[in-house]
């Protein structure tokens, strides 16, 4: 059964089950699409194919950097949607947020990673290359 909740809310929705709680979530055009700045679709629908994802959560962790189980907790969330959906996403970048709002680092996924898994990436190589974007705080945020 399709979930008929909008993307962003059926994402935050699954994720907070998983102790992952969205702060933020926009989405951003296709790169393949120049846009004027505002949606070129109905906010309660799926949206295009390609269309990326600027996430931002907070999750209550002991340790000060991002750990592989979220990531691939957010990864697994957003495909599984995805699939329901079928919906090809675009770029993911996250940012991962202590439960007092500070930055633990960021992470993303290139379309191009999503659109070749299973193809010419497997599980493995995509979960490697996701894992090295980890980019801890840095004394200027």
């Amino acid at each position: 059964m399709t979930d008929e909740r909008p993307l962003d809310v059926a994402l935050e929705n699954r994720l907070m089950g998983q102790g992952i709680y969205v702060t933020d979530c926009e989405y951003r055009p296709p790169d393949s699409e120049v846009t004027d700045g505002s949606d070129s679709f109905d906010e309660g629908a799926t949206p295009p194919d390609g269309t990326g994802l600027a996430l931002e959560y907070e999750t209550v962790s002991e340790t000060a950097g991002i750990e592989s189980g979220e990531v691939g907790v957010v990864v697994r969330t957003l495909l599984d949607v995805a699939a329901e959906r079928e919906w090809s996403p675009g770029r993911l970048e996250a940012t991962s947020l202590t439960t007092d709002g500070d930055v633990r680092g960021r992470w993303h996924v290139e379309r191009e990673w999503f659109d070749g898994l299973g193809i010419e990436l497997d599980d493995l190589e995509f979960s490697q290359r996701v894992l090295e974007t980890r980019r801890p705080v840095t004394g200027t945020e």
